[in-house]
């Protein structure tokens, strides 16, 4: 592709203004189109960012031919359906995460990117960022020894805003911890084979509001997994291998300019790394698919999620989702 590349954005919620304003901060590319079935918001949106074009029906976007990124922002399960019809009509698409709220519609959405072979990428955009690469490096560097345990912990108070049709706070939020635990498992060993125990209890909509989960992998790793979405933002990250930990010091989920990891031998005191970044991992989202598309790329490439990865952090997802919802 050697012309500008065009978004163009379906759905009018917070989500998808913060990727217009990433798309604006990168400027290699274009903000061409919006779609909404409100006015109003709609309105607001195209005129906050400058987007030139409006549409008040989501296959109207999908369809008009000087889009070339279709980033779909609209509640989880409806994901699939969209990425379906984008992939039928060639576009590339970046789906918001979760990819959908079970395997079936997971496996119709990637059926479909495969078919039309189309650019796809689920939007864990946090994967994208400096911060992950770099734990990522000192994981695989053999730092702290052989990889035993990671624990990880992500809530946060939006189940006001979010659609009952979204199953809750493991598609809403847990599938940050669990993507990141899989990528960390999948340098690590199989992780196809695990067992898996969860806790559930439920919000006023019926959903699972709140989770934790004990996952042992057969390579003797065990992680330990817990999101909320009816109490305060807390996000915490580590990893234990046999000679020492890692602990990230910020919210691994909001990475930003700064960012901060403590790498702790065991009895030895412990050092501090900073990772300065550019930016947020919105930004460096933008940045890794347009580059993706300019070098005729189909998906992402580690540590970002690309099509299997998708996949398979779909069906850690729906594994916990079935054990908590026995357990609540």
């Amino acid at each position: 592709m050697s012309h500008t590349l065009r978004w163009g954005i379906l759905g009018t919620s917070f989500i998808s203004g913060v990727m217009a304003e990433a798309i604006q901060l990168d400027g290699s590319s274009e903000l061409y189109a919006i779609a909404g079935r409100s006015p109003e918001p709609r309105q607001a949106m195209a005129k906050q960012y400058g987007i030139p074009v409006q549409h008040d029906d989501y296959q109207a976007l999908i369809d008009d031919p000087q889009v070339d990124i279709v980033y779909i922002a609209l509640p989880n399960h409806v994901h699939h359906d969209y990425v379906v019809k984008a992939a039928q009509a060639g576009k590339a698409i970046l789906c918001e995460k979760s990819l959908s709220v079970d395997m079936p519609k997971t496996e119709l959405a990637l059926a479909a990117v495969e078919q039309h072979q189309v650019f796809f990428a689920e939007g864990l955009m946090y994967l994208n960022h400096p911060l992950i690469a770099t734990l990522c490096e000192l994981v695989n560097s053999g730092e702290i020894g052989t990889l035993r345990a990671i624990s990880a912990q992500y809530t946060a108070a939006i189940s006001q805003f979010v659609n009952p049709g979204s199953k809750g706070a493991l598609f809403n939020l847990g599938c940050y911890p669990a993507s990141l635990v899989h990528l960390l498992l999948q340098q690590s060993g199989n992780l196809s084979d695990y067992q898996l125990q969860a806790t559930g209890r439920r919000g006023a909509d019926g959903n699972i509001c709140d989770s934790a989960a004990t996952i042992q992998f057969a390579n003797g790793i065990t992680a330990q997994l817990h999101t909320a979405e009816d109490y305060g933002l807390h996000a915490s990250f580590s990893v234990l291998g046999d000679k020492g930990s890692i602990e990230l010091l910020n919210n691994p989920w909001l990475p930003s300019k700064e960012n901060r990891l403590r790498v702790r031998h065991y009895e030895q005191p412990a050092r501090e790394i900073c990772v300065d970044a550019e930016g947020d991992g919105f930004l460096y989202q933008v940045r890794a698919i347009l580059a993706a598309l300019r070098a005729g790329n189909k998906q992402l490439a580690r540590p970002a999620a690309g099509w299997e990865d998708s996949r398979q952090i779909m069906q850690l997802l729906s594994d916990w989702h079935s054990a908590a919802e026995l357990a609540g």
